[in-house]
């Protein structure tokens, strides 16, 4: 079957918009959620944070793989976490030349506002949403995400960023 015609192609005209417009206002607010800590973390700086809180301390190539971006693009988005403190370099435990990058307890703590506020944000946003509906919504976009992350992905395989956990 011919993908572009599956479906109703009003349906599907209605979800490229959708998607669209979801992704410029995205990016517009950053979702950053509300009060003080609005806007004030890049997208970037946001998955590479949470990602190194969900898995733990790792190499720039173990985090690069996990999120399925190049190395050099985690060197370069890494660089400023560390100056400002909210990630640290720290010797491998077992390979002492090795680098391990890590949270530090400001970004852990920085990473929990940032959080925090955004899940305000999501609760403002689907305030009047039947709890099944809230449900119903993080199922399908999650499903979304992981059909756009196996799309993306060199090898077909799932790859990028995983569904957040909070």
């Amino acid at each position: 079957m011919d993908m572009t015609t599956a479906g109703d192609p009003g349906l599907l005209e209605t979800l490229q918009h959708e998607v669209a417009l979801f992704a410029r206002r995205a990016e517009q607010t950053r979702l950053g959620g509300v009060g003080q800590v609005r806007n004030s973390m890049d997208r970037a700086a946001y998955l590479l944070l949470n990602r190194l809180d969900k898995e733990g301390p790792m190499g720039v190539k173990a985090l690069a793989a996990s999120m399925g971006i190049d190395s050099s693009t985690v060197t370069r988005q890494v660089a400023p976490l560390v100056d400002t403190g909210l990630v640290k370099r720290t010797s491998h435990p077992e390979d002492g030349r090795a680098v391990v990058l890590q949270l530090s307890p400001r970004g852990e703590s920085r990473l929990e506002e940032v959080r925090s506020s955004r899940r305000q944000l999501m609760a403002e946003l689907t305030h009047d949403w039947a709890p099944e509906e809230r449900e119903a919504f993080c199922t399908l976009l999650t499903r979304f995400n992981g059909a756009l992350s196996a799309r993306m992905a060199p090898s077909g395989g799932a790859g990028g960023e995983a569904p957040p956990a909070s």
